[in-house]
């Protein structure tokens, strides 16, 4: 591929110079060279695209056509890195973004900071709820989500940035005094410290062997809205939870806490960037978004947060 790209521009430049001795001379290459990187494109093509004569070369009818694609590739590339180039240096204003509390605070917001710090004249709003928030009638730029329960509507662009690994554990004083667990009928007979979202619990969906998932609503004396109290909790030997790993992965590195059934694991939850639909997007709300998706995969699924 990158030999066909400098074949072109060796193309581009026999045709503005006219003929392979000026081309040879104006790209510091010798007459033959220049004549092996034309043959090459010929024959990959099948066509020819020069009328060879003694003083100059003419395109022929499919090197018009080849030219002139040639060219708006070009223009489109140098467009590209205009764009780019422009963006760097435009990174400016001001962004409101909403996000989940604790997946912002340990994983979306030091990137975001990280952020603010490279570009100066970048303004940032960061706001913190698990309450899903109208983005238009609150003015928000971007939100991060866990998950999305509904399909959304028109107005809003989404895309997913990164996916959540989730551990199914216990702590072993729990184990020791509640019993082990090796099945799925085994939790039947144990307390669940169940997570709350939008006034419904959030069950826990298994994936048998990648293909199926099936879910287990668990018996429960204790509900939260926050996952960190909740992983409290199951320090406590107060129960079985369902946490994401970047959040006790310290917790299961130490042993305070045990992951189970880890031969039939959780199916795992998408994070998605959502934002309203913007005729043109502005440079610091791309170069976020991008930036999120390059990024936060490595965060959430290695506790860059947490870890010592």
């Amino acid at each position: 591929m990158r030999d066909d790209f400098e074949g072109i521009s060796v193309f581009l430049e026999v045709v503005e110079a006219g003929g392979f001795a000026k081309a040879a001379e104006r790209l510091s290459l010798s007459r033959s060279a220049v004549a092996k990187t034309i043959g090459r494109i010929e024959e990959r093509l099948g066509i020819k695209l020069f009328q060879r004569t003694t003083r100059r070369h003419n395109l022929t009818e499919e090197g018009h056509i080849y030219y002139e694609r040639c060219v708006r590739a070009l223009e489109e590339v140098r467009a590209g890195q205009s764009v780019l180039e422009f963006g760097r240096f435009n990174v400016r204003g001001k962004l409101k973004i909403i996000m989940p509390t604790l997946l912002g605070r340990y994983c979306v917001e030091p990137f975001l900071l990280d952020l603010a710090s490279e570009y100066e004249k970048l303004e940032l709003d960061l706001r913190f709820s698990d309450l899903e928030q109208n983005l238009v009638a609150e003015r928000f730029d971007l939100a991060v989500r866990n998950g999305l329960d509904r399909e959304l509507p028109s107005y809003l662009n989404v895309r997913k940035i990164a996916i959540q690994n989730k551990v199914l554990c216990a702590s072993p004083s729990y184990l020791a005094r509640c019993g082990p667990i090796y099945t799925l009928e085994d939790i039947r007979h144990h307390d669940a410290l169940v997570y709350w979202k939008n006034e419904q619990p959030c069950l826990w969906n298994f994936c048998d062997t990648g293909v199926t998932e099936f879910k287990l609503p668990p018996k429960w004396r204790l509900q939260f809205d926050n996952q960190e109290a909740m992983a409290d909790a199951a320090l406590r030997g107060m129960g079985v939870a369902c946490l994401p790993r970047w959040l006790i992965h310290n917790h299961l590195k130490e042993g305070r806490l045990v992951p189970l059934l880890e031969k039939l694991p959780l199916a795992s939850q998408d994070i998605y960037a959502i934002w309203p639909e913007t005729k043109f997007m502005s440079a610091r709300l791309s170069l976020t978004i991008d930036m999120l998706s390059d990024h936060l995969g490595k965060t959430v699924n290695f506790d860059r947060s947490l870890a010592s």
